[in-house]
């Protein structure tokens, strides 16, 4: 099982929007990096929901629940989707500030490239976060 962060700007798509629909397609993505790592995303895969502008922390956490298939929303047929579903919100949300002051957190792309918006979680950095979180998963 492989970890991820997913961001979400909580006005379009919030947490409690994904909690309250449970499975989603997670559309819209259009930078070539970050539908790279939907295409390498498989079943079981677990990411951190992130929700970003004003807020920035991650909130919850969600499993990959179908592999990467063609965005709906795309007329070009070039961008990909997976499925979400929402595992839990996680006890204690973390911050950005707070991942910025963790120094084996700093390699994240979540700090060291702000605008994308799936990127990958290694397991260290993934226990990291858990343990912030108040997590045992």
């Amino acid at each position: 099982m492989a970890w991820w962060l997913v961001k979400s700007e909580p006005e379009t798509w919030s947490w409690d929007d994904h909690v309250r629909v449970g499975t989603q397609a997670w559309d819209g993505v259009r930078n070539a990096q970050a539908a790279g790592y939907l295409k390498a995303m498989a079943v079981g895969d677990r990411a951190f929901f992130y929700h970003s502008v004003n807020e920035k922390r991650i909130v919850g956490l969600v499993e990959v629940t179908a592999p990467a298939y063609p965005d709906p929303t795309d007329p070009t047929g070039r961008w990909v989707v997976v499925d979400f579903t929402a595992i839990k919100p996680v006890t204690r949300p973390v911050d950005l500030a707070t991942i910025k002051a963790v120094p084996d957190l700093a390699h994240l792309a979540l700090v060291r490239q702000s605008r994308l918006s799936v990127s990958p979680v290694d397991d260290a950095a993934a226990k990291l976060i858990l343990a912030l979180a108040e997590e045992t998963i």
